[in-house]
């Protein structure tokens, strides 16, 4: 199968409508679609050292869920000479991987493959609320973005403990009491704690769901941070727990091969983990 047959079958299995490139971040970043895929390494993030695992594992077709060239459309026209940019860009040419970025299909499908994942990863599908429905309310409300779970009740410490194995952490950013209890539990994994273009819609998801704890992708230390920070010191048993944009949506991609392998044949696939970025000095 080439590129292209690879990437039009995945749109297809979302069963969202080729979205024109205009309004997509979802293109090609490197390489030819008419190229024959010998493997398929799934990431986060084309970053340098998973395309030097993607080329030492045979993979010449990356497939990853954000940008290779540092923003949100991938535009390259501001990085005309930028040193960076084009050590990256003669690393890729040398490997001869081709990359593709599977967005916004990815998070419109029926399915989001991104909570799909998640799911997998701590095994709480079978905690997931009703979606919330209101075709007239803000995005999450239309249940795209309702990711809502009543688990079996813990404190604020032993979901931070649950969850630092099955995400792959060993330090977590958390606001809250630690020795609160949890039951209901809101997702917003990426930028979706940032609100997705409204910036109360974190809270208002907490207040409307009633929930205990949301965990976060990214933070603005002035909105839901601070709104949970001033209930929990009034006693309010609020908290946020702050994974990260990257290992928050990891897990989907992670478990994105099994979902391509009906179509995939023999072709090899790889999960690659892009990392958490950070050190802790």
């Amino acid at each position: 199968m080439t590129v292209r047959e690879i990437t039009d079958a995945m749109i297809k299995k979302t069963g969202v409508p080729p979205l024109p490139l205009k309004d997509t971040c979802d293109r090609l970043m490197a390489g030819s679609w008419d190229t024959e895929v010998k493997g398929i390494a799934m990431t986060f993030m084309a970053t340098v050292n998973v395309i030097k695992k993607a080329a030492a594992l045979g993979a010449n077709l990356i497939i990853t869920h954000e940008p290779t060239w540092f923003t949100g459309m991938d535009a390259t026209d501001w990085l005309a000479g930028d040193p960076v940019y084009l050590e990256k860009k003669k690393l890729i040419e040398e490997t001869g991987v081709a990359i593709w970025r599977f967005h916004d299909h990815m998070h419109f499908a029926q399915q989001d493959g991104i909570y799909r994942g998640f799911d997998q990863e701590t095994g709480w599908a079978q905690y997931r609320m009703p979606i919330l429905y209101d075709p007239a309310g803000p995005a999450f409300l239309k249940g795209r973005f309702d990711g809502c779970y009543e688990i079996p009740e813990t404190t604020l410490r032993g979901l931070c403990d649950e969850l630092k194995k099955s995400i792959g952490m060993t330090i977590l950013r958390v606001i809250g009491n630690p020795d609160m209890p949890v039951s209901r539990v809101g997702v917003l994994p990426g930028g979706g704690s940032l609100g997705l273009g409204v910036e109360e819609m974190p809270m208002q998801l907490m207040r409307r769901r009633n929930l205990d704890v949301i965990l976060c992708g990214d933070i603005t230390e002035w909105t839901l941070p601070a709104y949970v920070r001033d209930a929990a010191q009034m006693g309010m048993n609020k908290a946020i727990i702050v994974l990260g944009h990257e290992r928050s949506e990891e897990p989907g991609m992670k478990w994105l091969g099994e979902w391509m392998r009906e179509f995939t044949g023999d072709i090899p696939l790889y999960f690659t983990d892009a990392e958490e970025p950070f050190l802790y000095l």
